[in-house]
């Protein structure tokens, strides 16, 4: 069969890592997380590098020239507009990079599956380049218990990130395929194996 690519999305804590982790052990598959890509164009010499320093000063460097992540997000914090200026610099760069991945891998011919995961999948275009969305999707409650548990966010913090994302309702209309994180994780796997399965041996 023909690489198939899945783009996989969600909500804060609805368990998108854990369902990969099982996906990525089971099949034969590569998967990108959009937050590793962007480590990558960030290191010097790739594509943001240069673009990062000139904006944000090389007060963010480590003393091996390395940008260090902690004092980038102190220089960006509390600026809409410095937050905008990275993300324009950074979003565009990862996108670069997956779809070269996808490249490659497509040429080497040898995968079932390669999945994109990533919060904003959806808001930065990735429809246009994955053959199918998924929407790892748990109830908002459970949702809120496992970031206050997993993460100690204060209420308040789970409350502002989960506004700032996109409703319900908007993943579910641009997702193909929805699989409920809400209770066991062995529940979700079964979800991904049927689904998985249907592609595979029809």
């Amino acid at each position: 069969m023909k690489m198939k690519v899945i783009g996989i999305t969600g909500g804060v804590g609805s368990g998108k890592t854990a369902v990969l982790e099982y996906i990525a052990g089971k099949y034969n598959c590569k998967v990108i997380l959009a937050d590793k890509a962007a480590h990558k164009v960030e290191e010097p010499g790739q594509l943001c590098y240069k673009k990062l320093v000139k904006l944000l000063s090389g007060n963010i460097l480590n003393e091996d020239g390395t940008i260090n992540r902690e004092k980038m997000a102190v220089r960006i914090f509390g600026s809409d507009k410095l937050l905008e200026e990275v993300n324009k610099i950074i979003h565009p760069a990862v996108k670069q990079f997956i779809l070269e991945e996808m490249e490659r891998e497509r040429k080497a011919g040898a995968l079932d599956f390669l999945f994109i995961e990533a919060a904003l999948l959806i808001e930065n275009g990735y429809l246009d380049i994955v053959d199918e969305m998924w929407y790892i999707y748990a109830l908002e409650n459970v949702r809120r218990r496992r970031l206050i548990g997993a993460r100690n966010y204060s209420d308040e913090k789970v409350t502002s990130i989960m506004k700032s994302q996109l409703s319900e309702e908007e993943f579910k209309k641009h997702c193909k395929v929805v699989i409920d994180n809400s209770g066991e994780l062995a529940v979700a796997y079964k979800q991904v194996d049927k689904k998985l399965g249907e592609y595979l041996y029809g």
